[in-house]
């Protein structure tokens, strides 16, 4: 068979259940030869690093779908594993889809190591991790992206991430696959270079797995991995498209896709399973958690999507574009965390000021920051923060009646780039005021997506960008139709945001360009910008 039509019957079979996808999917979509051993073709990575432990990721194509793989790993101090200080061995096999997921123990703080896997005679590649500082730290540098399609063009943002030599991690906020069939969600310059595995949209465990693996192999996505430690979330696209708690935009059970809580289930495994989380099992679906970063920060990851999510405000009214007054949007018994993870979230916040940390950073998926083109009057996205104005409200106001100043949110989702002050109400001149300060309860950064197209046509994405910058005040970045990523650079006097945005998706290229730099001091949330369009290479 050529290579497509075999991993077309091969997705087929495992669709059926009849294959696993480790077995079927190597780098180029096809079984190891016959003669081979076992094999790492979809690299290592690493994740949820900690002061004294980190996440050690990898995954192994067996020559046989039977096989019962042991092996062993370790973790130096140098690259060439010469100071080792922890191993041990590890069994895996098709219940995990012969997934491998180490919680490394023991290590140093704010340290750099090198480690490795090893089966039947073969290596995975050199992984390079590091820990979390605990104690003072000048500087902390962290990457940003979300929503990388596949089938939409080629990770050069993911290529010039791993590039760099001046990021301490990596900070995924969601959409890290996509679940639709093969062209439903595509670049038509690509067809038949980025399509995907399986080619239907993916609702089974064994799809589900089969789209990871796919995206593993990607070798821009492998380097970053391989070199940065990664901490994620998931948004809706790792399940379906608009998700919330009971189901999804995205599912449809009337057209035989089965029940919402199995197709949640088979996702939430399947992510445990393929991503660098620290999990309590394969089925665990709590991913909100926190990181302290030494003296200088502490970064809380928030679920926006699968955890507590009530029913969004337009797939009840039939309306994408809402008044503010809406009897649904303005309900204050609805909450887009859940009332629990409300709750957790004050106490991090409060927690974190209590201990002196000077930054928090939430990580998260849609944006909060109001976004209108009426003044206020009405929302142009019920799915974010403003379909949900209340629970935003609630934690503003937990933040402005505990005076906890100093906040960062780092956002993805929405395919463009955003620079804002968050503010109760932005067309209040009474309490909020763009050139002060005043009013001014954090700093929003939201990254544009890895390849997913922007919001509005190129033709039109200035024109509308300068028209919602008219409008808001608050909203001091705005570019609509490139993609890229971002790095928030952290030190104790100030947090500054680089967006760089790429040249193109649709072939591999290595240029990029530094779109804007906006930075907010401490004590002082206001955003403000600091550099134009230089262009680095």
């Amino acid at each position: 068979m050529s290579a497509f039509s075999r991993r077309e019957f091969l997705a087929t079979l495992s669709a059926a259940g009849i294959v696993p996808s480790a077995f079927a999917m190597g780098r180029d979509g096809q079984l190891p030869s016959e003669g081979s051993g076992p094999s790492f073709l979809h690299g290592v990575a690493s994740g949820d690093p900690l002061h004294d432990r980190v996440i050690l990721w990898t995954r192994i194509t067996p020559k046989k779908l039977g096989d019962v793989l042991q092996g062993k790993w370790s973790i130096s101090t140098d690259h060439h594993l010469k100071r080792i200080v922890r191993s041990g061995s590890f069994s895996t096999d098709v219940t995990r889809d012969f997934t491998v997921k180490i919680d490394a123990t023991g290590l140093e703080p704010d340290t750099i190591y090198y480690y490795r896997f090893e089966t039947r005679g073969a290596q995975s590649p050199l992984g390079r991790t590091r820990t979390l500082p605990i104690a003072h730290r000048r500087r902390w540098r962290m990457a940003f992206a979300s929503c990388s399609n596949y089938p939409y063009g080629y990770f050069n943002a993911y290529g010039r991430m791993a590039a760099r030599n001046d990021i301490d991690m990596v900070v995924h906020l969601g959409d890290y696959l996509y679940e639709y069939p093969q062209g439903g969600y595509a670049n038509p310059l690509l067809v038949g270079l980025r399509d995907v595995v399986p080619a239907n949209e993916i609702l089974t465990l064994t799809d589900y797995r089969l789209r990871h693996a796919l995206y593993k192999t990607d070798p821009d996505l492998q380097e970053l991995h391989r070199l940065h430690p990664f901490i994620c979330v998931w948004d809706d696209h790792e399940s379906a498209n608009d998700a919330w708690r009971d189901g999804a935009e995205n599912h449809n059970p009337e057209n035989g896709e089965g029940e919402w809580v199995v197709r949640r289930r088979n996702a939430v495994r399947a992510y445990n399973e393929y991503m660098p989380i620290r999990s309590k099992n394969c089925l665990d679906d709590k991913i909100y958690r926190s990181f302290r970063i030494g003296d200088l920060a502490d970064l809380v990851m928030l679920d926006t999507r699968l955890h507590g999510r009530d029913l969004q405000a337009a797939f009840k009214t039939g309306q994408s574009e809402l008044p503010v007054s809406d009897p649904t949007v303005s309900d204050g018994t609805r909450t887009l965390l859940g009332f629990d993870q409300e709750e957790w979230l004050e106490r991090q916040l409060w927690q974190s000021k209590q201990r002196g940390q000077t930054w928090r950073v939430l990580g998260q998926q849609v944006m909060m920051a109001q976004l209108s083109s009426t003044f206020g009057q009405t929302i142009i996205n019920p799915d974010q923060w403003d379909g949900y104005a209340p629970a935003r409200t609630r934690l503003f106001r937990h933040l402005i009646d505990n005076n906890i100043k100093n906040n960062v949110v780092l956002t993805g989702d929405i395919h463009s780039s955003w620079c804002a002050d968050l503010t109760l109400n932005p067309w209040d001149s009474a309490s909020y005021n763009p050139q002060t300060g005043a009013g001014v309860i954090g700093a929003e950064f939201v990254c544009p997506a890895v390849t997913s197209p922007g919001p509005i046509p190129d033709a039109a994405a200035d024109v509308v960008a300068g028209q919602l910058r008219f409008v808001s005040p608050h909203l001091k970045y705005i570019n609509l139709n490139r993609r890229g990523y971002g790095v928030l650079d952290l030190t104790h006097e100030m947090a500054s945001c680089e967006i760089y945005h790429v040249a193109t998706v649709d072939a591999k290229d290595d240029r990029e360009t530094l779109a804007t730099v906006m930075v907010s001091e401490v004590g002082n949330n206001l955003v403000r910008g600091v550099g134009e369009k230089t262009l680095r290479l």
